[in-house]
């Protein structure tokens, strides 16, 4: 059998569908994790917004798998990048199937969209997860971390628990490493966490809804909330695919350690 010698190992790679000129745009990201949250609220917005994609990114540290779709299609794991154009400055929303399963791709994966961020002109980054409680949350609270000081007193008038009472300690995952990745690219970075009981990949609509009320404040957006529950049950044939095998690769990455330790993951 032959071989080609222009076929490369693959690695990390955004693949642009559309040129975009935006202006001064916003990065937000919300991709699966504890509660779902980001990954929720983010299709929301693309959903309420009518937000045209324009680029995808594939990796390697995706898991080894492909979805199949009604028509028996397989498609590989990705994020997407989605765009929509404001009065005063843009929105790009960063979602997906999957995040990193290995630390190495965690980090190439964010430097990949960030770098790609820079290119595009964001400035600013907020990045949407789940803070796992242990515990049912009637009203959960967003809590949030920011990458600069200077930052606390910007988003202190949008409610944003930044207090002691729920040290986060650690954010593992695309949300963290993002704000904290950023800050050496210069971008402002921001991360909201709804409280949320904290089960594996368990969706949690009362979370979602309170970081999303949080954040079309910051960004200054006006979208309907009241179809929320709707939009869930649209989105849940997808995020079901990978639920399962996802709840296996957290659980792997558990073993050994106390469940504090692992306080939050996405």
């Amino acid at each position: 059998m032959g071989y080609d010698s222009t076929v490369k190992k693959m690695e990390t790679h955004i693949k642009l569908l559309t040129k975009v000129k935006l202006r001064k745009p916003v990065l937000v990201e919300g991709l699966p994790g504890i509660g779902n949250v980001g990954r929720v609220a983010a299709g929301y917005l693309i959903n309420e917004l009518k937000m045209k994609k324009f680029a995808e990114l594939y990796s390697p540290h995706f898991l080894p798998l492909v979805l199949l779709q009604n028509d028996s299609i397989a498609g590989l794991l990705k994020c997407e990048f989605y765009y929509h154009k404001g009065k005063t400055k843009d929105l790009i929303i960063l979602t997906g199937d999957t995040q990193s399963v290995t630390p190495e791709g965690h980090y190439e994966i964010s430097h990949a969209i960030l770098n790609f961020a820079t290119k595009l002109g964001v400035k600013e980054i907020i990045t949407l997860g789940g803070f796992a409680e242990g515990q049912q949350v009637e009203n959960p609270r967003v809590i949030g971390a920011v990458n600069d000081k200077k930052l606390l007193k910007k988003y202190q008038k949008f409610g944003i628990d930044f207090g002691k009472e729920h040290p986060i300690g650690t954010i593992v995952g695309a949300s963290g490493l993002m704000i904290g990745i950023g800050k050496l690219h210069g971008i402002d970075g921001l991360c909201l966490m709804g409280e949320t009981l904290g089960m594996p990949l368990l969706t949690d609509p009362k979370a979602a809804d309170s970081v999303l009320h949080v954040l079309v404040k910051i960004l200054n957006i006006k979208v309907d909330m009241q179809k929320l529950e709707k939009t869930i049950g649209e989105m849940e044939q997808r995020i079901e695919q990978t639920d399962k095998i996802h709840k296996k690769v957290l659980s792997d990455m558990s073993k050994g350690q106390k469940s504090e330790d692992i306080r939050y993951i996405g």
